[in-house]
């Protein structure tokens, strides 16, 4: 243990991996609400690392990941909004012996503009990656 580094990686650079390498897993950590309503990743497997209303971390975040990715070894990408939750749920699995962490960076919606508005200036649809909305 201890070997383990999180990797960040763009959305670009994500989607890459997930085509190379078939046995890579996307987890969107974010709300049911922002996963449903706001889009995600095309074949994102959906565990909140919190949850609206309180927004306390989901007590079952960790066994819901290990009952879905039961090989410590599978590269795992995390997504979020903007890439801090993604990157606090890396953490945790790596806590738990997960080798292949992979944080994407700017998330799904991407950084704040200017105007507090998000995906325009990075992210996954910013990037056009393919995504979808049900």
């Amino acid at each position: 243990m201890g070997n383990t580094m999180i990797e960040n990686l763009t959305p670009k650079q994500s989607w890459d991996l997930l085509q190379q390498n078939t046995r890579a897993v996307l987890i969107d950590v974010r709300s049911k609400v922002e996963h449903i309503f706001v889009g995600h990743p095309l074949g994102a497997i959906h565990i909140a690392w919190k949850e609206a209303p309180d927004w306390q971390v989901n007590p079952l975040f960790l066994r819901e990941v290990e009952k879905r990715v039961t090989d410590k070894n599978t590269p795992i990408l995390l997504l979020c909004r903007s890439g801090q939750r993604s990157l606090d749920a890396a953490k945790a699995l790596e806590t738990i012996g997960y080798q292949k962490l992979i944080n994407i960076v700017d998330g799904f919606e991407g950084p704040l503009d200017a105007d507090n508005h998000r995906g325009n200036l990075g992210g996954w649809r910013f990037n056009n990656l393919p995504w979808t909305q049900s």
